[in-house]
């Protein structure tokens, strides 16, 4: 496969997550463990096709019981603190914050062996940061800090994949594969949690389980293997450029569908966020050492 169609397929994944945030806030009342079990469980499918038809389920065998704990503990951790955030927070603001993950790929990079932070990546964290600071400001010292916890579960969104995935790069033998494990043991661990911690809730109606399954098959299915492809094997510093059209796709699908409302405030922030994250990876691309001397996985 080559750098240019590895790194087409990862963006793909950008395409599903920008809608969801969307599917998410279309599948309440269920609550987020619950979720977590019902998405993961159809993402595991999706999985299992994924696998027959990349070489069988025996390549799973040779993968070290370390690299499953791992990629279990990133999707469970990410979704779950995904979904509680949404369920805490108005959707549009916690999902740009959560969105902040293509900066922290970026400045996470420039500490690996080989790389280095420019003045760049620097502005470009202080501009996004203030862009997502923009969209709590109205809950301090208000009644709208009941929505405080759920800014700070999208952040630990935003640490969770960025470690998630610059960790991912560095495990390049790994078969794409063993996504499939990750999706099924995150379903089968949120089962206890659920039942201990929360009371059972479904979608409503059509709607409701049309976006529960358009959950799973996309944005908590497909998108984690053609991810893991672009991450492993395509160009990640452009990967990581492309996926900051993520926060403001997935802003647009909320307000086009309704489930938020369009201000200026939203579009700052955006603006802010978008932009900040451009500018550290156009210092990255300027740090990154040349393509022959990059690591390979």
């Amino acid at each position: 496969m080559s750098r240019a169609r590895a790194t087409a397929i990862g963006f793909t994944a950008v395409l599903m997550w920008a809608l969801l945030a969307l599917l998410t806030v279309r599948t309440a009342p269920v609550p987020p463990l619950q979720l977590n079990v019902m998405a993961f469980a159809m993402g595991g499918l999706v999985g299992l096709a994924w696998t027959m038809l990349s070489g069988g389920l025996a390549q799973l065998r040779a993968v070290s019981w370390r690299v499953y704990a791992f990629g279990t503990a990133g999707l469970f951790g990410y979704h779950l603190f995904y979904f509680s955030a949404l369920r805490l927070a108005p959707a549009a603001e916690a999902s740009l914050i959560a969105y902040l993950w293509p900066l922290l790929i970026v400045l996470f990079s420039g500490l690996l062996p080989g790389e280095r932070l420019r003045p760049g990546h620097v502005i470009g964290a202080v501009m996004a940061f203030a862009g997502a600071g923009l969209l709590i400001a109205d809950g301090l010292g208000s009644a709208g800090t009941s929505a405080l916890p759920g800014y700070a579960l999208a952040l630990l969104c935003a640490l969770t994949w960025s470690g998630y995935s610059i960790l991912s790069r560095r495990m390049g033998t790994v078969p794409t594969a063993a996504v499939t494990v990750f999706c099924l043991m995150t379903a089968v661990l949120s089962v206890p949690a659920h039942l201990a911690l929360e009371t059972p809730a479904w979608p409503v109606g059509a709607a409701g389980w049309a976006a529960t399954l358009a959950l799973g098959l996309g944005p908590v299915g497909l998108a984690f293997f053609t991810w893991d492809v672009g991450v492993k094997r395509g160009d990640i510093q452009l990967l990581g450029t492309v996926s900051y059209a993520a926060p403001l796709l997935s802003t647009l699908a909320l307000v086009l569908a309704g489930s938020a409302a369009a201000s200026i405030k939203l579009a700052l922030a955006a603006a802010m966020i978008a932009a900040g994250a451009a500018l550290a990876a156009y210092a990255g691309r300027r740090a990154a050492r040349p393509a022959g001397d990059v690591t390979p996985g």
